[in-house]
């Protein structure tokens, strides 16, 4: 397979072993540095090793053509050794950073004049109180970083709401409450020559802070919504430097604005329903910017494409027999698992279902996941 392509990706979870499929289609060879031999990705790890580790992720990277993530945690001290050993990192450092510090990149998105929730830094009593009573005496707070999934975020209505996260030191993020309408997702991929794609404009349905479902196209969203957040995709991928796949998560607010809420620099949730509804998926187009190919088309292949995760699984922990009954009952479903344990509230799997009818289409997706309840 020599000068192929060998791409090395940090984090066994479940965005690596998606990225398993595309790789063999495209001839890439695909190496997977995981955290533990059961990983979701222990199809295709190469290396068992605690990414925080500089001297086990280099001598992972070692003879890669480039390094890509599986998720955003490796340090800044270990992505600038890759660099200085001549290792390509793609995204690399001075994007992630963005990804992994909320404050820098609220910061870094107001300087580029982007659309965002009114926010500030916070590190006492005294700033929180300050931000709430501008706010309507209610706020989001959120841990910088390491929140994910809900994690890290809380509503704050005085001071005595943040006393506990106050307590560790640093400054906290305060945002505005956001009066919104309904979440969205923008997918965008750009490689290093500066070439960029992105796939329709999705929304994606939370509960309890997790995302439930993801239906593409958005409803209602043709026209300027949509260009408006392909336009605010582009714009922070080029921004801030982001070479593979970058989602956007946006708020559409009830006075019509579109607001940045998140990002991800890799594949995303809100974008598994292209690996059946595009012509191009996330994960085969995430490898082909990293290696900094040619991306492929975006286009859909049906009207409605419907995503639901599957969340928890049965709890006898046994996933043979919904999954015989779902291929069964739904054979017209894609049905991915990611060889992970079911535990209450775990992402183990999604469903996804393509068709001409939005109803018909979202309720096919969501028996298929319901087999697995």
């Amino acid at each position: 397979m020599a000068g192929i392509g060998t791409i090395g990706v940090i984090g066994g979870g479940q965005l690596a072993r998606m990225m398993v499929g595309p790789a063999v289609q495209l001839g890439i060879e695909l190496r997977v540095l995981s955290e533990a031999p059961d990983a979701s990705a222990a199809i295709a790890t190469t290396a068992i090793g605690d990414h925080r580790d500089p001297a086990a992720v280099l001598a992972f990277a070692r003879g890669v053509d480039a390094v890509t993530f599986d998720h955003e945690h490796v340090p800044q001290a270990v992505l600038e050794l890759l660099l200085a050993e001549g290792i390509p990192v793609r995204p690399g450092p001075s994007a992630l950073r963005f990804a992994q510090d909320k404050l820098a990149m609220r910061s870094r998105l107001t300087e580029l004049g982007l659309p965002v929730p009114d926010w500030a830094a916070v590190a006492d009593a005294r700033e929180v109180e300050a931000f709430l009573r501008e706010h309507g005496d209610v706020a989001v707070l959120k841990t910088p970083t390491g929140g994910y999934d809900g994690k890290g975020v809380r509503i704050v209505r005085s001071a005595d709401d943040a006393a506990d996260w106050l307590a560790r030191g640093g400054p906290l993020l305060i945002e505005e409450l956001v009066p919104f309408r309904r979440e969205l997702a923008q997918s965008v991929a750009r490689r290093p020559s500066g070439q960029t794609a992105f796939w329709p404009l999705v929304e994606s349905i939370q509960r309890e802070g997790v995302c439930a479902e993801v239906i593409a196209p958005a409803p209602a969203s043709s026209g300027r919504e949509s260009a408006v957040a392909a336009e605010i995709a582009v714009a922070v991928a080029e921004g801030l430097d982001v070479t593979g796949v970058l989602a956007v998560e946006l708020f559409e607010t009830d006075d019509e604005r579109i607001l940045v809420n998140e990002l991800a620099m890799r594949p995303h949730n809100s974008g598994h329903w292209s690996i059946e509804g595009s012509t191009t998926s996330q994960f085969e187009q995430h490898l082909r910017a990293v290696l900094d190919l040619p991306l492929g088309d975006t286009a859909v292949l049906a009207p409605w494409t419907v995503m639901v995760n599957v969340l928890g699984g049965p709890a006898d922990g046994d996933l043979a027999r919904p999954r015989a009954r779902a291929l069964g009952e739904h054979p017209d479903v894609a049905v991915h698992l990611y060889g992970k344990t079911p535990r209450p509230g775990r992402k183990i799997g999604h469903v996804t279902a393509l068709g001409a009818e939005l109803d018909d289409v979202a309720y096919r997706a969501r028996a298929a996941a319901a087999a697995f309840d």
